[in-house]
């Protein structure tokens, strides 16, 4: 299980919203088994030329090596805010897997053919 801290800044607290960002935390633990700790800020974007409110969604997750960053993914509802910071961090954390289990492809044969010098005739 993931330890998940959340902090909601500058709106309302509901049940609802913690709910649904725990599971949508939980769920991350499908694309990497060794995730350290999830941090998740939600608040009031401030400054912004904008009718209505937006909502900015920030989060941090850690793991072993790395530390992958969403930063203030924005929207007039605070839950399409949430959705698309979880999938953006969903990218990044499927890259981070790849990469540490060394599916990440290297072209090498496209480097020696780089590298030999291309007859002309």
């Amino acid at each position: 299980m993931i330890p998940i801290q959340l902090t909601i800044r500058d709106i309302p607290t509901s049940p609802v919203l913690e709910d649904h960002i725990y599971k949508k935390a939980e769920k991350l633990e499908q694309y990497c088994h060794q995730i350290n700790s999830c941090h998740v800020v939600i608040g009031l974007s401030q400054k912004h030329k904008h009718q209505g409110k937006l909502f900015g969604v920030h989060i941090k997750l850690k793991v072993p090596g790395k530390e992958l960053v969403v930063d203030d993914k924005k929207d007039e509802d605070v839950y399409i805010a949430v959705r698309n910071a979880f999938i953006a961090l969903k990218r990044k954390l499927t890259d981070y897997a790849e990469h540490r289990r060394g599916d990440v492809k290297h072209h090498t044969q496209l480097n020696k053919l780089a590298e030999e010098p291309s007859v002309i005739q």
